[in-house]
């Protein structure tokens, strides 16, 4: 059995830890944020979410002073505790800033320290550290995150803690036609207008770009391959970059004019070529089903188009 994986996050107020745990949920992580340490071994011997095993959603838990009942003696212990368990693979992250820049946060949202509700801000984060130094001391590890925006301590959590099979994006694949509209939540869109159209092809018009005699007069268009090699790089260069910016679902949109022909079969081949890349993309066809019309096709070409 493979050992659940368990953070404990803690560390200063004002530090980054809501924002390491809103990364760490994005990528995958069940997320419990200031949970009381009674409550712990109930959590544990839950069942886990649907459709997550145990083994493949890691657990990440906030814990600090605004923590009902905290007291870092009784957190180390319990630390130690999970520590012994062969069945949970532990570890603590704190995470830790300088005064100044603490200040300086709380100054700027206008929050209140929570151990300093009727006193300067200064006050709390003194006592604070005091407080949290044996904690600090003992941590797995300790991330200073002074010089860190919001944007990079995201970053920084996205390539520390990834989850292998949640944490990239949703990807996905779809054909479309123009004269039905643009897909709303499309993110990068490619136009297959400038290939031969086979609606223009009588023998060809019924069928779908699934069929491999349509499949082969697009393919046949001098401007195809080069074109559809080019997208392929793009997609493969730009599809690790969206992940690493956090992006958690990419859809490629391909159009052509009715979205029957041209569009559908440049999907099926681009959803291919990046399951060999290592994504895995679903593809789908918005308007496979649509009833062909000469009206929605745009102008006939001035010469009857003919098989290859």
């Amino acid at each position: 059995m493979i050992p659940k994986r368990i953070l404990l996050v803690t560390g200063m107020s004002g530090a980054g830890t809501s924002t390491v745990l809103k990364t760490l949920e994005d990528l995958g992580w069940e997320v419990v944020d200031n949970l009381p340490l009674d409550l712990l071994d109930a959590l544990l011997d839950s069942p886990p979410p649907a459709g997550a095993s145990p083994e493949l959603r890691p657990l990440a838990i906030g814990l600090g002073v605004r923590t009902r009942g905290f007291a870092p003696a009784a957190f180390m212990e319990r630390s130690e505790q999970l520590h012994e368990r062969s069945d949970l693979a532990v570890e603590t992250l704190f995470l830790t800033c300088g005064s100044a820049e603490l200040k300086r946060r709380y100054s700027e949202t206008r929050r209140r320290h929570p151990l300093a509700l009727d006193r300067p801000a200064q006050d709390g984060i003194s006592d604070e550290a005091a407080l949290l130094a044996p904690l600090r001391e003992r941590a797995d590890r300790l991330v200073e995150t002074t010089n860190m925006n919001a944007h990079d301590l995201g970053q920084w959590a996205r390539a520390a803690y990834p989850v292998a099979g949640l944490s990239a994006p949703v990807l996905s694949v779809m054909s479309f036609g123009f004269s039905r509209g643009l897909p709303r939540n499309a993110d990068l869109v490619f136009d297959m207008r400038f290939l031969r159209n086979p609606h223009w092809v009588p023998t060809l018009r019924p069928g779908t770009g699934l069929d491999s005699d349509v499949a082969t007069y697009v393919q046949s268009d001098p401007a195809y391959e080069p074109v559809l090699a080019q997208i392929e790089a793009l997609l493969i260069t730009l599809l690790p970059r969206y992940q690493a910016e956090g992006k958690s679902y990419v859809t490629i949109a391909i159009g052509c004019t009715g979205g029957r022909h041209r569009s559908v079969h440049v999907a099926e081949r681009i959803g291919a070529r990046l399951r060999e890349a290592g994504f895995s993309p679903t593809v789908a066809h918005r308007d496979l089903g649509a009833v062909p019309k000469d009206s929605l096709e745009g102008r006939r070409p001035a010469a009857p188009a003919e098989m290859p």
